[in-house]
C-alpha cells in the first residue's frame, strides 16, 4: 500500500520524507510528482512503507501534524483512476 502526503511545502524534498517516515519504519520508496511546465514540485507525494503497520502508525501520527509550517494530509493512497483525466 502507497501514502499519500499532501499539503507539502514546495521546499520538501525526497531525503527530508525520508527522515520523518524512517521514524515508523523502512521506507521503500517515495515519489514527489514534479509539474511538467514549470518543473516545481506539485506539493505532494507518495511515499512506500516496507511494512502495512509502519504505514498506520505514519498515516496515525502524522496526518494533521504541521510540518515545514504546512498542515500535512495524510492518508492511503487510492488507486490512480485513469478515467478521470479522458484516456481513452
Amino acid at each position: 500500500m502507497t501514502i499519500y502526503v499532501g499539503n507539502l511545502s514546495f521546499k520538501a524534498t525526497e531525503q527530508d520524507l525520508k527522515e520523518v517516515f524512517s521514524e515508523y519504519g523502512s521506507v521503500k520508496r517515495i515519489t514527489l510528482p514534479m509539474d511538467r511546465e514549470t518543473g516545481r514540485m506539485r506539493g505532494f507525494a507518495f511515499v512506500e512503507m516496507a511494512e502495512d503497520e509502519a504505514e498506520d502508525k505514519a498515516i496515525t501520527a502524522l496526518d494533521g501534524a504541521e510540518w515545514m509550517g504546512r498542515q500535512l494530509r495524510v492518508n492511503k493512497a487510492r488507486p490512480r483512476d485513469d478515467n478521470r483525466r479522458g484516456g481513452f
